[in-house]
This record gives C-alpha cells, structure tokens and sequence, in this order.
C-alpha cells in the first residue's frame, strides 16, 4: 500500500509497537538483568524527549521518501504532549513512530532494523 493510503495517526500507532519491540529486543541483547531494569531502561528510550532526540538523529541520514514520512508525522495534529514533553518533542516523536510504523506495513522491516541501529549507536 503507498505511503499515503495510511494516515499519520496509524503510522504512529503502528510505530510506537514496532519502536518499542526494537527497544526492547536491543535491551534485552545487552545481558541478563531483571524485568524491573528492562522496563524502566525502555521507558527511558521510548519516552517523547528520546525519540525527540532520535528525530534530529536520523533526518539527515534518511531518503527523501523516509523523511518526507518523518516529517508528515511530525507535522500531523496531536493531542496535548504528556507530561515531561514539550509540544515540539513530542511532535517529533509522533514522526520517529510515524517512519517506523510506515517501514513495517511497507514491509521494510530490514531497514527499520538498520535506522534503529543507527540510533543505538549514535548513543553509544
């Protein structure tokens, strides 16, 4: 289906789970710890101002249709941020779900595994 078929709200719904499953595969590569830690660890890179800094991250390094989702979804009306967040923040981190929800229903699932491996390691 292109890219336009799917509104912004189901990428970033779709994104979000594929997002968090990266994360937490990643984390959970990185050596016995209890669940308590993992969750936590995962909250902490999944929250709005770390997909914000995501964002930042990944937009040079993208094509021009990845980043033309990026910045549909970051463009995308959203609700109030939650807590902890800034409006900005947490339009960014919509267009990080947004490029990630769209590369699973496209079936590019090899490359969301490549651009998350390039956040993991621009924060090593």
């Amino acid at each position: 289906m292109p890219q336009r078929d799917y509104s912004a709200p189901v990428l970033a719904f779709t994104g979000d789970a594929v997002y968090s499953l990266l994360v937490r595969e990643a984390l959970a590569k990185t050596g016995n710890r209890s669940a308590k830690v993992l969750h936590r660890a995962s909250i902490d890179l999944v929250c709005a101002p770390a997909q914000s800094r995501v964002y930042r991250q990944l937009e040079p390094l993208l094509t021009p249709e990845e980043r033309t989702i990026l910045r549909r979804g970051r463009n995308a009306h959203v609700s109030a941020p939650p807590q902890g967040a800034t409006r900005v923040q947490y339009q960014e981190a919509t267009g990080v779900e947004c490029l990630f929800g769209w590369l699973f229903l496209t079936a590019q699932t090899q490359r969301a595994r490549e651009i998350f491996q390039l956040t993991i390691d621009n924060e090593q």
